[in-house]
């Protein structure tokens, strides 16, 4: 089993509706088994929903702990949601031990290596979001899939 973010699949699970299909990394994985996932949508966010970010200066680890939040482009706390997220996603990756997890560059839930900066302005830096920080904490093999 191998877990991909929905949205690498095809799945139109991204904030503005869309999705962000990755053809190459359908090609590598093919024959195995899958399973998508999305936190945002397991945390019970909208699909579409506004664009969120962790909190500049902060990454997922520090949300983890309590000590950054996320928030939407029009200011609202999504913390709690993206939390929510991560921690079902843990669970899923506890049931069935995936033996890698392909998350979704950028993202404030799926980013491994890199996030957006918390400004909304596109720029990115180093850092992990909450579900594959929380993955990473937890012994599963997260890869970006760039």
């Amino acid at each position: 089993m191998i877990f991909v973010s929905g949205c690498l699949w095809g799945k139109n699970c991204k904030y503005s509706g869309g999705n962000n299909l990755r053809e190459n990394l359908k090609e590598k994985l093919k024959g195995e088994e899958i399973m998508l996932i999305c936190p945002e949508c397991l945390g019970e966010l909208p699909t579409p929903r506004s664009p969120s970010e962790i909190e500049e200066g902060f990454d997922g680890e520090n949300v983890i702990c309590g000590m950054g939040k996320v928030f939407s482009r029009d200011g609202k706390d999504v913390t709690a949601e993206f939390l929510k997220g991560a921690e079902k996603v843990l669970e899923l990756a506890k049931k069935h031990n995936p033996k890698a997890v392909y998350l979704k560059q950028g993202s404030p839930s799926c980013g491994f290596g890199l996030i957006y900066d918390g400004t909304f302005t596109g720029v990115k830096k180093a850092g992990n979001g909450i579900t594959a920080q929380l993955l990473i904490d937890n012994g599963f093999h997260v890869i970006a899939e760039e």
